[in-house]
């Protein structure tokens, strides 16, 4: 393989913070490849802390070139446009090679793309994805089998078109050659992690203060705020049913067994949900099912009535007309405004 044409080291004079590093191995090389309408926020917290590692010890400890699939600048999901360095690769497989993905539907990604993700991994490289740049990793076949995370919202339909991969909620994953991560902060995470791994943790706790990051995330920690935060309580027997509702999207459990898993009567599970969220629990899992169904529409190419079983309806019509009674348009209405 060639080496890339184009790499950067961003090195900023030294400033009142300096890291003595004085291990010397190569400068590890990242490929930043954007796909369209990729979040910026999630790519510049992925790429800030390797400039600010090379800032606090003065040298290149990492360089980096950003891709597009034609060389051309890639529009952000915020709007803005950014230059790239050049057009994807081919690149030594000691190069990360790293999809940045964002809000755009994702149905089939370019047969070339996937090709040079297949290519890069079978040559020893190691292949990131950030947000939904899974989607691309799964579909050139690099997570099969394997644990892999991607933004929380883009999970349900996930999930549904690639069952063989073990998607989990953590904020970034790392299995073998191959990582992910949910985007957003997630990917400061993901990076400090890879800092710590070559220079020590120390270093990179130097390089999440100078990123103003006091609170660094294993690889074990969830994306999203836990049941009890998200409903402002701590009553565990309101969480407990909240997490059977998750757990039973598309196959529901009855009122009465969701009251057995929280470990209380039906009528108290009744009178918690209405106390603490203003809703019957009955409501409240509807309105999860529906959250669920509308995500699938927006996010794969499943028929209507396919998403409306995978959402726990066993009517159509009912869902249909469920679906309205929520959100104020039909299913078929919801799909082409996305």
């Amino acid at each position: 393989m060639n080496k890339p044409a184009v790499s950067r080291a961003a090195i900023i004079p030294q400033g009142a913070a300096f890291f003595a590093i004085e291990t010397a191995r190569p400068a590890r090389h990242f490929a930043f490849h954007l796909l369209a309408d990729f979040t910026l926020l999630a790519f510049s917290a992925a790429l800030d802390p390797l400039r600010i590692a090379n800032q606090l010890a003065q040298r290149p400890l990492y360089r980096w070139t950003v891709t597009s699939w034609e060389g051309a600048p890639v529009t952000s999901s915020c709007g803005m446009s950014v230059n790239v360095d050049q057009s994807l690769g081919p690149f030594p497989r000691e190069t990360d090679l790293v999809v940045c993905g964002g809000t755009v539907r994702t149905g089939g990604m370019a047969k070339d793309l996937l090709g040079s993700l297949r290519q890069h991994a079978r040559f020893g490289g190691r292949v990131g994805g950030i947000c939904t740049g899974a989607i691309a990793l799964a579909q050139a076949g690099l997570l099969k089998g394997r644990r892999a995370t991607l933004h929380w919202e883009n999970q349900p339909a996930f999930q549904e078109r690639f069952p063989d991969v073990e998607v989990t909620q953590n904020a970034y994953e790392v299995d073998g050659q191959i990582f992910t991560c949910g985007g957003g902060v997630g990917a400061t995470d993901m990076m400090l992690e890879q800092i710590e791994a070559d220079y020590g943790g120390v270093f990179a706790d130097l390089v999440a203060d100078m990123c103003l990051y006091s609170q660094r995330r294993s690889d074990r920690a969830p994306q999203r705020a836990s049941v009890s935060t998200a409903i402002e309580t701590r009553n565990p027997l309101l969480v407990r049913a909240i997490k059977a509702m998750q757990a039973g999207i598309e196959t529901p459990p009855s009122m009465d067994e969701l009251a057995e898993a929280a470990g209380c009567s039906r009528r108290q599970m009744e009178r918690l949900f209405v106390k603490y969220l203003g809703k019957s629990p009955y409501r409240f899992f509807r309105d999860l099912r529906l959250d669920h169904a509308r995500s699938l529409l927006r996010e794969t190419d499943l028929r209507v009535s396919e998403i409306a079983m995978a959402s726990g309806f066993t009517s159509t019509v009912v869902f249909t007309k469920t679906f309205r009674a929520r959100f104020g348009y039909t299913p078929g209405q919801s799909r082409k405004s996305s």
